[in-house]
């Protein structure tokens, strides 16, 4: 099934027109995408491994989950569809916290991905062996430390996707609940 995305002028307004996915990258039309990074007590980030199908980054370990707002969408609704579909997490609105919002152009595999990227934390413990993973985007899970992510963000994002803004904002939000 083809997803469509509401198209934004370069200052993140509504243009009023819709584009699918695939003219979208083509033509590098902007449009929204959300991320959110789940957070368990003992302070670990929930990480996915993308698929080894997956034309940007495959085989990386990603965020928690995320993806495009589709057309009509609001962030925190995409957020909600992405970890169901992703990982099967059941999440809602009131359990979330909206961190802030980035620009971002990412140029990989034929893609042009211009982004108005929304951020969000959940603290939620879960047990990682009971999620069910979407094959042709997640081949696994791991829970990983604070200290660990952090230093694979500052070692020029050792292992993980090299997504431009959004691990700063994990950085920033381990920094601020650390005082």
């Amino acid at each position: 099934m083809e997803e469509y995305f509401d198209v934004l002028n370069e200052k993140g307004n509504f243009t009023g027109k819709v584009g699918s996915r695939e003219v979208c990258h083509k033509e590098g039309l902007w449009h929204k995408a959300v991320v959110v990074f789940i957070i368990n007590s003992k302070e670990q980030v929930l990480l996915q491994k993308r698929s080894p199908n997956k034309r940007m980054w495959p085989n990386t370990w990603d965020v928690t989950a995320g993806g495009h707002v589709l057309a009509g969408e609001f962030g925190f609704q995409a957020i909600i569809r992405e970890a169901k579909e992703e990982l099967g997490i059941e999440l809602n609105k009131n359990e979330m916290t909206f961190l802030g919002s980035s620009i971002s152009r990412n140029l990989k595999g034929g893609i042009i991905n211009n982004h108005f990227n929304e951020y969000y934390i959940v603290n939620k413990d879960l047990d990682e062996t009971k999620l069910k993973l979407q094959e042709e985007e997640v081949s696994e899970v791991n829970w990983v430390d604070k200290d660990v992510i952090i230093e694979k963000i500052r070692n020029n994002y050792d292992g993980i996707t090299d997504k431009e803004g959004c691990w700063e904002y994990l950085v920033k939000y381990y920094e601020l609940t650390d005082k």
